[in-house]
This record gives C-alpha cells, structure tokens and sequence, in this order.
C-alpha cells in the first residue's frame, strides 16, 4: 500500500506585476523523504518556498498537509502547522544565546510570565534530537561557525515537531566536514518521517543526499522522478531547457609570458603557516588554487590586490615589484579583484548596474569634472549585451539581480576597467548550473584574449575542467602548480588536508 503524501502543491500560480513567477507548478513529498528542487536562478524556486512558508500567497493553485487543505496566513503559522524554512540567509539574532535563539517566538509561558525551566527541557529535547551535545545553550550565537549556527536554526525548527523542513542553499558557506555532518543530520530527520525539500545548485550533493526531484524552469515543473535512476545530464537539460555537451566549455588559449609573481609571500592570521609561497601566472592562462576553507587563499588574493597588507615577501605585478600596494595601485598596474562576498564587498546592491560597472574607471566619461552619463550609459549597454547579461536595462538596481548575472557585472567591472591580471575569488558560488557554464566560457574567452586568470574555487570539478595548472593551499602552505592533468581528485583533497 503506497504511505499518503505529506504535502501537495497543485497548479500553483504567483505574478509579480507584469512578471510571472509561477505558471502551474506541481510539487508533492512524501513523509520520510528528501527531495530536491532544483533550477537555474530565477526558475521559482524562491518564489514556491515562500508560498509553502506562508511568506507569499499564491494567485492560484492548492495545498494539502497530511491529507488535509494548507493555506497559511504567514511565516508563524506555517510553523506552527510544522512547516519550517531554513533560509541561506541565516535569520538569527546574533547577540542572542543558543538558546534565547531556539525559543525566540515561542517561548512557554503561563499568565504572561516565562516558563524558563520548561524552556531549557524543550532546547535540551531539540538539540538532543541533533545529536550535537557539544552546542553549549548559554553560547551566543555570533560566535559559532556557520554550521552550528544553521543547526540553531534547524533546532528551533524541531521545537515546533517539523513535519516538511525547506533547506535553501544549506552547504554554501560551510565547510566539507560541517556538511558531511549536515548530511548525517538529515538521514537522521528522514528517519524520524520529515519530509524536506533541498535545494542546491550542487548536483553532486543531490545525487549523494536526495531521494527525489523535481525541476524548475521559467516558473513551471518541467521533470521530476527518483534521483537514483536518472543522469545528472539529464537534470543539467530540463534545468537549462537545452542539450548541454559540455558544462566546462574550453577555449583555446596558449600562456605567455610571466604577468604576476609572488615571491617568499607570508600571510598573517591564526593558523597560518610561515613559510613563504611562491607563485608565477602566465598571461593567457587559468591558474586555479584549491584548499579548504580557512586555507588562506582568500587572504592570497587580498594580499596580492594590496587589501591585506604584506608581512613578508613581494608582488610583482608586470613592471612592477613591491611587497605592499594599495588596490588603487593595483587596478592601475592591471589587477582586478572579484570577491567571493559579492553581496558585501563584490558589489553595491543599492546601485545601479551602471555605477556598478564602471566605479573602478569613470575617467573615460569624465569632463573637468563632470560625468557624461550618455555616453557611459552607451558603453554599459554594450557591455551588458557582451556579457549576456538579463536586466532590464543599466538604470536596475544591481540587487535585483539573480546570482549569476550578478556574477556578470562583478566581472564586467573588472573587464570595464581593463585589467590583465583577474582574482576570481569563488566566482560560480551560488550561481546556477547554466550560468556557471557562461561564466566557464568567458574565462576562456579572456584567457584567449591573453588575460591572465587566478581562479579560487572550492569545487573540485570546475577546478579540474576549466584550469591549465592548479596549486592546493592548506594553512597557509601553497604546492607548486603542475598542469591539471596530473592532479587526481584524491590527490587535491590529500594535499588541501595534510
């Protein structure tokens, strides 16, 4: 006898003014089950979830709960009918405890005064379903890592006996051994009958941890079925609504001559080594750097860019040699910089995709001090249109944006300013698959145009499929780069943890 479905969502519909989000979406778990809802940025996915969450009201469309009719008035009483989000967006209050964390909002009470014994029971109840005792109640939550802090958020959802748990993004900013522990977590919920929705742009995580899936494309279920029995091409297809041969596209390109060197460089911080690293980057090559978080390289990149100041060694950049430069010297010696936190320092999501785009080199618009807008707005058009980047024109709010093209117009700045040498600092994180294989292509592109690429990634494949030699920093420690071909996966991973 097949066990009855934990939640429906039939014909769903949603519009946004002139946009339509949703056109019918179909979506249904069953209890015990992990499924996972994938599809390019903008697909719907965010959209679906708040509905399901209570945040958004559909136009049309029905839901059912354990066989009975779901439609909730807000975020608080969707949980309080077990249904539970946890946004990649932690939504925590830092200066809190664990445990004032956990509660907030529904703490026990009786004739307006807390019940704080009954309170502490019910944490200890919910952090012992997690099987992490080592997650100290009376710890405030801003010093956690990024892990436990999401097991806070996940524990708060257990206090209200989850019945459908939404993971937005959940391994995007933890490290591989708080994901394994995440994954563990989640075998466990499916255990206990919680149906939860995953989603991720990590196909491989989905093949590892789902059971089912279903996929979003322009707003509408285009596939679903049993995640073992069907190939992540596939999946790759119905995502981006064409044949995709090759997700990491190469372009020919041939390394010059010697652009960037780093020579006996020390970085600063806990944990770091003090042995000096040395670097070469050739002009037209893809020089990626592997390693864990916390590896350092990040801090690589800012000591190389001149956001971290220089210890102990020196950067040369072209004609250039020095140990310390500001990065207004650095983009005027041909370095550019996309960060791996674009919401906080890669880009101004107030701004326009304009100001965005040409911050780092307004002069060619400049007169006595006056911008020429017309002329800068021609310019950003052009650049918008190279990059294929969707918007509806120079003057949107870059904030408005989904990741990927986002992405873009971080990289269109640095292109913009005319840098030779590009720091690409996790530039596909958050993105999804068919944007990542734009952004592959691009790479190349400027590869082929001699621009010289140092390429951090936490992601092994497109590390591996789009590289021409790679290095593995671990604590502060940099290999020598050998050429991608000679590096196994086993290899990297054994390097990155040594």
């Amino acid at each position: 006898m097949t066990e009855p479905l934990r939640l429906t969502m039939n014909g769903i519909h949603k519009r946004f003014g002139s946009t339509q989000a949703l056109a019918g979406v179909e979506l249904a778990l069953r209890p015990g089950e992990v499924h996972a809802l994938v599809g390019e940025n903008g697909a719907g996915k965010s959209t679906l979830m708040k509905i399901l969450s209570g945040a958004e009201q559909p136009d049309a469309g029905t839901m059912s709960l354990d066989q009975h009719p779901y439609q909730p008035s807000g975020p608080l009483d969707a949980r309080r009918r077990g249904v539970a989000m946890i946004y990649q967006e932690l939504t925590l209050a830092p200066h809190l405890s664990v445990e004032a964390n956990i509660l907030l909002g529904q703490e026990p009470s009786r004739w307006g005064f807390l019940r704080r014994r009954e309170g502490h029971q019910e944490v200890q109840r919910a952090l012992a379903m997690l099987e992490h005792p080592e997650l100290q109640v009376a710890r405030s939550v801003a010093e956690l890592s990024p892990g436990a802090q999401q097991l806070v958020e996940i524990a708060r959802a257990l206090l209200m006996e989850v019945r459908v748990l939404v993971l937005d993004e959940p391994t995007s900013s933890l490290t591989q051994e708080d994901a394994r522990r995440l994954f563990g977590l989640i075998r466990r919920l499916r255990k206990r009958g919680v149906a939860i929705v995953y989603i991720s742009h990590y196909l491989e995580e989905i093949k590892e941890i789902a059971d089912r899936f279903t996929v979003l494309r322009d707003g509408q279920s285009v596939g679903s079925g049993p995640v073992a029995e069907t190939p992540v091409e596939r999946i790759i297809e119905w995502m981006v609504g064409r044949s995709l041969q090759d997700l990491f596209p190469r372009v020919p390109h041939t390394p010059g001559e010697v652009v960037l060197e780093v020579r006996d460089l020390v970085l600063t911080g806990h944990g770091m080594a003090r042995e000096g690293m040395h670097l070469q980057l050739r002009r037209g090559e893809i020089l990626g750097i592997a390693g864990m978080v916390g590896a350092g390289r990040t801090e690589l990149l800012r000591a190389i860019f001149g956001l971290d100041r220089v210890v102990q060694g020196e950067v040369r950049v072209q004609a250039f040699v020095g140990g310390d430069g500001w990065p207004r010297q650095r983009i005027e010696q041909g370095l550019g910089l996309v960060s791996e936190n674009r919401k906080e320092e890669g880009l101004a999501l107030l701004q326009t995709i304009a100001d965005n785009l040409t911050y780092s080199r307004l002069r060619p618009y400049s007169w006595f001090g006056w911008l020429h807008l017309g002329r800068r707005q021609q310019a950003v058009r052009e650049w918008l249109q190279r990059l294929q980047v969707r918007c509806s024109g120079p003057q949107q709010r870059v904030g408005e944006l989904s990741g990927g093209n986002q992405q873009k117009v971080a990289l269109g700045r640095l292109l913009h300013q005319e840098a030779e040498v590009l720091l690409l600092d996790e530039p596909t994180r958050g993105v999804d698959i068919g944007s990542k294989a734009e952004i592959y292509r691009l790479m190349g592109e400027l590869a082929a145009q001699g621009k010289a690429i140092l390429f951090v990634s936490s992601y092994l494949p497109e590390l591996l499929g789009v590289c021409d030699r790679l290095a593995v920093m671990a604590r502060g420690r940099l290999t020598a780069p050998r050429a991608t071909e000679d590096w196994t996966p086993e290899q990297i991973i054994a390097a990155a943890t040594r």
